[in-house]
């Protein structure tokens, strides 16, 4: 790795991680469930979803790909945080909320990853043509 894309990967960790941190300091309760890290993992997802049909398109360098996949969308979606969060509800026994909390943020952040891609094509083809 040259120091240049290093330098695009922290870059992008640090102010993922920034975000990630402001959108989930301060607990949103829905129904007995966090969904900080929901919306965090959604918001992520999207963002990827319409980078990964812009980059192609504008023939985008490596670096910028370290920078925002990588690096930013890396640092603000968490998978760690979201097994933390799923295996305290377990050992409360809440059951209900684990199982709502794991399809909420698999099928969620996949729709918003397709969502994005999708909606950035349709963008595109319009500027496009």
């Amino acid at each position: 790795m040259k120091g240049i894309e290093l330098v695009f990967l922290a870059v992008g960790a640090v102010v993922g991680a920034f975000v990630r941190y402001r959108i989930t300091d301060t607990s949103i309760v829905l129904g007995g469930l966090s969904i900080n890290l929901l919306l965090v993992n959604v918001f992520g997802s999207f963002i990827l979803g319409v980078f990964s049909a812009v980059s192609p398109v504008l023939n985008l360098d490596a670096k910028y790909t370290l920078f925002m996949s990588i690096g930013f969308c890396g640092s603000l979606t968490s998978m760690s945080s979201f097994a933390l969060e799923t295996c305290n509800l377990l050992d409360k026994s809440c059951f209900y909320h684990a199982a709502l909390n794991i399809l909420a943020n698999v099928f969620l952040s996949l729709g918003a990853l397709v969502s994005g891609r999708a909606l950035t094509n349709i963008v595109l083809e319009t500027m496009l043509y």
